[in-house]
């Protein structure tokens, strides 16, 4: 072999280590920078307005959120407001995601409903928190993309399901807790008659323009209810579009 092609192919060599060791250094500063604004957000928008429980924080820490949002809002991940993720769904505001998970005083034992899944990323924040956590989406691309995700991350205690939350899922009932991301018009009694005694119930309830988030405590087989704030979630649908 001659000199000159013996340093032609060392140059090559150094060129693709030079190229290889540049992309993981962008790929670390960019980890760096969601990290950043992960921490930004936790302290800003989750601390800041109150929320103390150190399960829920830590969760909100640990999941990447920028992996739940369309590539072209990875950037906005962290911002103080939802996202679009596509069928005219949204990924919930992080304080949102924080307040609903934290009025539900999960323990790891419990056994959560989710009604929206979304982009899956409630879900996540759920499944670092409890030992089991059903979803249900009623759009089949959000639930494939949510599924596909969350086997990626490793999410073995999440189970999904595509269909219409409005009925629950009774053979997995009852729930020590029901998560509903989705605003219908009224409570479903499906929902209701699958908490479990002594469960917890966060729901949006109301028209378009005018929701009030609700926590539902089932005690000695009733419900106690409780006004939380005003929000605006989408609309709980039905399978022919139409909404409850």
């Amino acid at each position: 072999m001659s000199a000159f092609r013996s340093n032609s192919l060392l140059n090559i060599a150094i060129l693709l280590l030079v190229l290889v060791v540049g992309c993981s250094y962008s790929q670390e500063e960019t980890q760096n920078s969601f990290l950043h604004m992960r921490m930004q957000m936790l302290r800003t928008q989750i601390e800041g307005r109150g929320i103390r429980d150190a399960k829920v924080l830590n969760a909100m820490k640990r999941v990447e959120r920028h992996l739940f949002v369309p590539d072209a809002y990875k950037g906005a991940a962290y911002g103080d407001h939802p996202l679009p993720i596509g069928d005219g769904q949204t990924i919930s505001q992080p304080y949102i995601v924080a307040l609903m998970t934290d009025k539900l005083d999960l323990k790891k034992g419990d056994k959560v409903l989710e009604v929206g899944t979304g982009s899956g990323y409630q879900a996540a924040i759920l499944a670092e928190i409890c030992d089991s956590v059903f979803s249900i989406e009623i759009f089949e691309s959000l639930y494939k993309r949510a599924a596909s995700l969350l086997d990626e991350l490793g999410y073995e205690n999440i189970t999904l399901k595509h269909g219409d939350g409005y009925k629950g899922w009774e053979a997995h009932a009852p729930f020590d807790a029901i998560i509903v991301t989705c605003a219908p018009t009224h409570i479903p009694a499906a929902l209701e008659y699958q908490l479990a005694e002594g469960g917890r119930m966060i729901i949006p309830t109301g028209t378009e323009y005018r929701q009030e988030l609700i926590l539902l405590i089932k005690e000695q087989g009733k419900l106690t209810e409780k006004d939380i704030i005003p929000v605006r979630f989408v609309p709980m649908i039905r399978e022919n579009g139409k909404k409850y």
